[in-house]
């Protein structure tokens, strides 16, 4: 029976696509959850406290927030925004939203624009899901990029108003992490004292394992299986994001078309990178700054980390060669130790 139950308890580890080395160390089986939601699966596991019902909840929660920031869904405040009449430019948003859109502007200002959430137009236009392997018309991408340009939103508290009738709002690159953080200070308030919230991928812990240990969080192997991992990074109570050329992709005429678009060139950013991880107290900030840093470049990604509290990076780059910012090789093992 106990081979049994650690067999169970390993099954539930990689339901997560994680590495959880630590899992072993549990001594009672998790309780969990998964659905796709967010055009991803998401998965939110209790190691210590809570119950069923507070796991309907947080499935209920994510559902909640897509209905609020989806860029697809009729009648999310997203969607209305982007297909709103001819002449409306200004909007009172919910709390929620307003709070997004202040952090996404924080990061594009930031950025200097190299990471925009009026980025709509040309994630839109590009297709990485349906297998057709197609570059948009050149002219089109064009048209596009020029349309993007976050300094045509103004937001003053919570009222948003676009300086352009061209400007739309994709909130797809931060929203994962809002919600990822919005779930943690539920499972808190429910006094779940261990758990790990996983929305493709985007992943933030509720404190560490029962017995007093870290998460071990697997980093993917760019271009690998989902259970090949390069390291583990050990961790309580923070988020593990990353960013990568190998999700969302496709290849054409020995050319790699990724999700992660350049806002002035309109096409994919080719600046050597293949992934950005970053470990953050807050996930909304590492989902920003994964695309962020990714978006900078290695050195300028570097910097930007380096000058920003409590929070690290590891960059792969298109050798395989691995870079950390400060404070990030602390956390990381080998993989599969």
């Amino acid at each position: 029976m106990k081979h049994i139950k650690m067999l169970l308890i390993t099954a539930l580890c990689l339901s997560l696509g994680l590495s959880l080395t630590g899992c072993r160390r549990v001594h009672q089986p998790p309780l969990s959850r998964s659905t796709f939601l967010f055009n991803t699966y998401i998965t939110i596991t209790l190691y210590e406290g809570g119950n069923n019902a507070i796991l309907n909840q947080c499935i209920r929660i994510c559902k909640d927030y897509e209905e609020i920031f989806s860029k697809t869904l009729e009648g999310s405040e997203i969607y209305n925004m982007n297909h709103r009449s001819g002449g409306q430019m200004e909007f009172e948003l919910s709390d929620d939203t307003a709070s997004l859109i202040a952090t996404g502007l924080k990061y594009c200002e930031i950025s200097g624009g190299a990471f925009d959430i009026t980025i709509e137009p040309l994630s839109s236009l590009w297709d990485f899901t349906s297998g057709s392997a197609q570059v948009p018309d050149g002219a089109d991408i064009a048209a596009a990029a020029a349309r993007v340009d976050y300094r045509n939103l103004r937001l003053d508290g919570n009222y948003l108003t676009f300086l352009s009738p061209d400007t739309t709002i994709d909130l797809g690159s931060i929203a994962k992490g809002y919600i990822a953080d919005r779930l943690k200070d539920y499972l808190v308030e429910k006094h779940v004292e261990s758990a790990i919230i996983n929305l493709g991928g985007n992943v933030l812990c509720v404190g560490g394992l029962p017995d007093g240990t870290d998460f071990h969080i697997g980093l993917q192997k760019p271009f690998a299986g989902r259970t090949e991992t390069f390291a583990n990074v050990a961790v309580n109570g923070m988020s593990v994001v990353s960013s990568g050329v190998y999700e969302r992709h496709f290849e054409l005429d020995g050319v790699n078309y990724h999700h992660l678009l350049d806002p002035k060139t309109g096409y994919p950013y080719q600046n050597g990178l293949v992934s950005v991880t970053i470990l953050s107290p807050r996930s909304v900030d590492g989902d920003a700054l994964s695309t962020t840093c990714f978006s900078l470049g290695l050195e300028d990604g570097m910097a930007l980390l380096d000058s920003i509290g409590d929070v690290c990076g590891i960059f792969v780059t298109e050798d395989g060669e691995i870079y950390y910012s400060e404070g990030a090789e602390e956390y990381v093992e080998a993989a599969g130790s």
